[in-house]
């Protein structure tokens, strides 16, 4: 058994000593956040002053951004370094976050009636009631900023654990009993498939930690991705002069076998089954992509369970897993079935590679896995729930993209709605020709009509009845939606054309 339980806990909850509980029972190393803490001070890292600095985002400058970069990269490589050596638990506020699509994580959240906390507090601070009431409300505030802050998800959101256990009723010890029978239950078991998950973020933490150490790199802004082995660096435009850097210092790393450095001002993301780098939807985001100088991020999304509890089967292109995030064992697959890997060579190809991941799971494991820290300017849905009837497959994606939409707060578009939404088509040829024609006809009347145009506004209608009132205020109400309408349409149309959106 090879358990990793990451215990999240807040201010007088009883889980750390629940965390030390289940340590001694499963005979395996304890870690806390405070020394996670005391390593990344020893780092370098400002952390003290990185925490002040989340609770006010008017403080939070480009270099503390960078600050809370290296912390995530330092504090996953650290935690993911501990969690290899052997079994472990780790207690803290989210230490679950850290270990994002590693699949035989288990995710506790530790709760204490709000009574035993405030007098827990009271006799440790020798705080009177309502001070020790504000206290607490205060450290947890506190830390509900700092993890939405850090991480994009609400600290208390229950979807982030796999089990919520209150110390109210059942003492430290029977709560650890019940979490140890828990543990050994398979879906916590490492697999080939969590343990690969494992080391490409290990993979990653380590590059972008690496690249905050240097001196020539340390200043610019990245975000690294790894799979198989491959790493994609991404960089602004800005950073461009330390382009030829990022080999030499990510040189000779550990599991790395290739490199990748893309240049983007900001990110697309792709969500979809399979993936085929000749079809017209590759073309297009990569226009897009040119466009907007933008780095393409992959998301191979194979669905388990649906809403329904049946088990969609595997898509048209599908890798060798079962639902849920357990692969099969044996090793990875021998061809590129799903086009994963052969569009990720494209997109390098193109200098617009964003990196790439593979979900196995439901569409929380999605949200999880795409709702990080990372900023993306669209989401595109391609094909997906290949397996289910049509309608299904419709309603399920439109749900998804309603999901993603109001977790990220960017533009969520079908693969069909591409073209039209973002390139110039035929069908805007139309648009501008007959758009162009209302705008021009509109603005030739109104010119050429001056005379009695000032007179209908500036007349005196006051004795003329409501009705006569209601219709001019109907005309003018009228005519400038109508012209403000037609011209911004014109004006859509015309930066497409240009590829200027």
């Amino acid at each position: 058994m090879t358990p990793i339980i990451c215990v999240s806990r807040g201010s007088q909850s009883r889980g750390k000593a629940l965390a030390e509980e289940l340590a001694r029972r499963l005979d395996c190393a304890v870690l806390s956040r405070e020394d996670l803490i005391e390593a990344a001070i020893a780092e370098g890292i400002q952390v003290g002053k990185l925490e002040t600095s989340m609770m006010n985002v008017r403080a939070f400058t480009e270099r503390l951004a960078r600050e809370r970069d290296h912390y995530l990269a330092f504090s996953t490589a650290y935690l993911c370094e501990k969690a290899m050596q052997g079994p472990l638990v780790y207690h803290g506020r989210t230490g679950h976050l850290l270990l994002r699509g590693v699949g035989h994580v288990m995710r506790v959240r530790v709760i204490a009636d709000d009574e035993y906390r405030i007098k827990v507090t009271m006799r440790d601070l020798g705080l009177d009631r309502e001070k020790a009431r504000r206290y607490l409300a205060a450290v947890e505030d506190d830390r509900r900023t700092w993890v939405r802050s850090m991480y994009g998800v609400s600290w208390e959101d229950a979807s982030q654990y796999d089990v919520t256990v209150s110390v109210e009723r059942m003492t430290v010890e029977n709560t650890a009993f019940a979490l140890v029978g828990m543990a050994q239950l398979p879906e916590f078991q490492m697999t080939p498939a969590t343990k690969r998950a494992m080391e490409e973020l290990y993979l990653t933490a380590r590059a972008r930690l690496r690249l905050a150490r240097d001196a020539r790199t340390a200043h610019a802004d990245f975000r690294v991705r790894s799979n198989a082995g491959i790493v994609t660096v991404t960089h602004l435009p800005k950073d461009l002069d330390i382009a030829d850097a990022v080999p030499q210092v990510l040189g000779g790393l550990e599991g790395m076998a290739q490199l990748f450095t893309t240049v983007a001002a900001t990110n697309i993301l792709w969500v979809q089954e399979a993936f085929d780098s000749a079809s017209e939807t590759f073309g297009e985001i990569v226009e897009i992509a040119r466009k907007w100088n933008a780095a393409v991020e992959l998301v191979q999304f194979e669905p388990g369970s649906g809403p329904d509890g049946v088990t969609a089967a595997a898509a048209a292109e599908p890798l060798t897993a079962p639902p849920g995030g357990i692969e099969e064992d044996g090793e990875q697959e021998p061809e590129d079935r799903s086009g994963f890997r052969t569009t990720l060579n494209a997109l390098a190809r193109e200098g617009r590679s964003g990196g790439g991941r593979r979900v196995h799971g439901e569409r929380a494991d999605l949200l999880t896995t795409c709702c990080g820290s990372v900023e993306y300017s669209l989401v595109v849905v391609g094909s997906l729930f290949l397996s289910r009837g049509a309608a299904v497959r419709q309603r399920l994606a439109r749900e998804l993209q309603d999901a993603i939409g109001s977790r990220l707060r960017v533009p969520v578009v079908t693969a069909e709605d591409l073209r039209s939404r973002y390139l110039f088509g035929s069908h805007d040829v139309f648009r501008l020709v007959a758009f162009t024609a209302v705008v021009t006809i509109l603005y030739l009347l109104v010119f050429l009509h001056q005379g009695p145009i000032l007179g209908f506004l500036s007349g005196n209608w006051a004795d003329g009845g409501w009705l006569v009132r209601m219709t001019v205020a109907t005309a003018v109400f009228a005519f400038v939606p109508l012209v403000a309408y037609v011209l911004g349409d014109v004006m859509r149309v015309l930066m497409k054309l240009i590829k200027m959106e």
